[in-house]
């Protein structure tokens, strides 16, 4: 795509790049407030029968990733024009999600910066190797990497170890503001928790909050992984990265039903999020509609989106991701065949 081409795209989707404050609060009361109304309802109707509280709980994992969309438009600067208010409101809902704001908010600002770049996976991002990285690599991490891409493992334990590992402590070279808030984070989710368990019990607890928290993270990761993981999605070496070309080539739009679109916030316009991470979430379908280029990204449909468990490996050499099994009779080649 030629110099002027992006400039072209750019002044296209920056009319959607403004806040709406009204659009913002709007947003706030009819997704954190159902979620305090689902929770509640949840814990009532454990006193008359499990099987009527945990439905309930999982709708309120619906809001809980409605509510994570808040969160993450705040990290990106979008949700409101004032930097506090951001700040602000992205800390309480990285309480309602277990998230600490200033950690995923660098984090999430490399991923965008390096998606779809072969040299600088590794923050923010889906574990993903090439095809000659596999075969070159040690049994162990061979297991390793099978076992991080299992069905199983990704979304079964992935989420439990998001959420009360890798969310709960900061890196090694975090900066002061970065530890404190997830001290803060942190903090206000042992004395709210404590409260609760005080109030309810720790197994109605478990119970709900549990199946609300684990569902909430399995559609996150679910999320987050198929909108990047695609037959034909777009990775390159630092030498030919593209920063539009990875946001609309390797970013997908997911098509969803609209009830799950608008639970999901709209993220399915991941393509246009990844060109304009200012754009916030309400007004992503306006500037994929109004965009005609945005509109050639690839469309990944709700049953579609199922075939990207399959893929493993990136093939840098065709552009494509592949099964293990397509790669299976190399590990018994000599490795000197894959270069």
């Amino acid at each position: 795509m030629s110099k002027e081409k992006i400039a072209q795209l750019r002044k296209h989707v920056s009319p959607f790049e403004k806040a709406d404050i009204k659009a913002s609060v709007r947003q706030m009361i009819n997704t954190i407030l159902p979620l305090l109304v689902a929770w509640f309802l949840a814990y009532q109707a454990l006193k008359i029968s499990v099987w009527l509280a945990v439905p309930l709980a999982i709708i309120a994992a619906g809001f809980v990733v409605r509510t994570f969309i808040i969160f993450h438009d705040c990290t990106h600067g979008s949700f409101f024009k004032n930097k506090k208010a951001n700040a602000i409101v992205g800390t309480i809902t990285g309480i309602l999600t277990l998230f600490p704001y200033e950690k995923w908010k660098r984090e999430h600002s490399i991923h965008h910066a390096s998606s779809g770049n072969l040299d600088k996976r590794g923050v923010g991002d889906i574990w993903v190797m090439t095809i000659e990285e596999y075969v070159e690599a040690s049994k162990w991490t061979r297991l390793k990497y099978r076992l991080y891409r299992n069905p199983l493992v990704m979304f079964g334990l992935g989420p439990l170890l998001l959420i009360l590992v890798v969310s709960r402590f900061n890196r090694k070279d975090a900066r002061k503001k970065e530890r404190i808030n997830t001290h803060v984070i942190n903090a206000s989710l042992v004395v709210l928790y404590a409260v609760m368990i005080y109030i309810v019990g720790w197994q109605a607890f478990l119970i709900i909050q549990g199946t609300t928290m684990f569902t909430a993270g399995v559609l996150g990761i679910w999320l987050f992984y198929v909108q990047h993981t695609f037959e034909d999605s777009y990775f390159e070496d630092e030498s030919e990265w593209d920063y539009v070309k990875a946001a609309i080539e390797g970013s997908s739009y997911y098509e969803l039903p609209k009830v799950l679109q608008w639970v999901t916030g709209n993220i399915g316009f991941h393509h246009v999020h990844h060109l304009s991470p200012r754009v916030p979430n309400y007004h992503l379908e306006k500037a994929h509609t109004a965009t005609p280029p945005l509109q050639k990204a690839t469309t990944i449909g709700l049953f579609s989106s199922l075939k990207s468990l399959r893929y493993k490996l990136y093939d840098a050499k065709n552009k494509t991701f592949v099964t293990f099994r397509e790669v299976k009779h190399l590990l018994r080649e000599p490795k000197t065949s894959v270069s």
